[in-house]
């Protein structure tokens, strides 16, 4: 048991992977899925954050976003119906790990608050992963989901996020 706990720590501390530490700006965009699937044809979002590297394989972090689901309009030949567009302002804290150079996965999780009318916010988890295409740039999918008091909102998302990395070197 003990052997098994020094390779963990070592698997944790030991790689020698470059952590994303530093200021950090993502877009996304997705598609609503579940509860606001017919009231919500697509959806963009924005993030900004700063993250901190715990060694080599972990970042701890905070973000605040903003989601806007863009509403169907439905029309007939006599009736046109203008759903609302859904808002959110996510505020979270975020962990990543990097079990290698250029892959990650983590969560971001807290509150979104509701911004349209009669919309309260809730509960706010978004599991990603990311790949990176350069030293600052990550590709990421994600899954988003909202847990407001009547309905979920639940979306699959493609994003992009650049590091503005500290000046510090390691």
């Amino acid at each position: 048991m003990k052997q098994t706990v020094y390779v963990f720590v070592f698997i944790l501390f030991g790689w020698s992977i470059n952590a994303q530490e530093g200021f950090k700006l993502g877009i996304q965009g997705g598609l609503p899925l579940g509860d606001f699937n017919d009231a919500v044809s697509l959806f963009v979002g924005a993030d900004v954050g700063y993250s901190w590297a715990l060694g080599e394989l972990v970042d701890l972090g905070a973000t605040a976003g903003f989601i806007h689901g863009f509403a169907e309009t439905f029309q007939d030949q006599a009736v046109s119906v203008d759903l609302p567009n859904v808002q959110f302002f996510p505020l979270a804290a975020s962990i990543r790990i990097w079990p290698s150079n250029s892959f990650s996965f983590g969560i971001h999780a807290g509150t979104a608050l509701g911004i349209n009318e009669g919309n309260d916010g809730g509960l706010y988890y978004r599991p990603i992963i990311g790949f990176l295409l350069g030293p600052q740039t990550e590709l990421n999918l994600s899954y988003t989901g909202i847990q407001l008091d009547e309905s979920t909102w639940n979306s699959a998302n493609l994003g992009v996020i650049y590091t503005f990395p500290t000046g510090r070197r390691r």
